[in-house]
């Protein structure tokens, strides 16, 4: 439990100091809630601190409920546009941690989400939250869940509302406090 002792305070630290830019004049993306600079400082923390717990998530709730939530992810704003489809894949596919599944895998899981979720987003956002809310029996994992959402979606150096959105409410499945991910 230390180290999430750890992450927490260093996730904390960077939430308040994204305050603290807001507070002084720092700004965002409109909407964004927070500076962008800190954002991704945040984005890259979380980054190192799944890469450093690669060893221990390797089961298949993991593996599933992440391919569901970068679908979510992708999808946030109701709509599934085939160019970010393929980006998402590409940051599925060549991230450290989630190499330790098979690409197959991990293609078939995160399509799957991805064409129910465009076919009926709603239907289909009720569908990942399920596979995403079975990693919530193991901590570490559900916070891994959240944090590899947020890695795709700060990929681009800025995480929209709706991907906000769509990462409380996997927090909420999980049992997770938003604001451990500075939501």
């Amino acid at each position: 439990m230390a180290m999430w002792d750890r992450i927490k305070d260093q996730a904390k630290g960077l939430q308040q100091q994204a305050q603290g830019m807001r507070g002084a004049g720092g700004h965002g993306r409109p909407g964004s809630g927070s500076s962008g600079g800190s954002r991704a400082q945040l984005v890259n923390t979380l980054k190192s601190q799944l890469t450093s717990l690669k060893t221990e998530l390797k089961s298949g709730a993991y593996r599933d409920a992440s391919m569901a939530m970068c679908a979510l992810v992708a999808a946030a704003d109701g709509q599934v546009d085939p160019a970010e489809r393929q980006h998402v894949e590409s940051l599925i596919l060549n991230n450290d941690v989630l190499q330790n599944f098979p690409s197959e895998q991990l293609r078939q899981r995160f399509n799957k989400h991805v064409d129910q979720l465009a076919y009926n987003f709603q239907q289909g956002k009720q569908e990942a939250l399920q596979e995403i809310a079975k990693a919530a029996k193991k901590p570490t994992e559900a916070r891994a869940v959240v944090q590899t959402g947020f890695v795709v979606a700060g990929a681009d150096g800025y995480v929209a509302p709706a991907e906000e959105q769509v990462l409380r409410e996997a927090c909420s499945v999980l049992g997770l406090s938003p604001q451990e991910f500075g939501l």
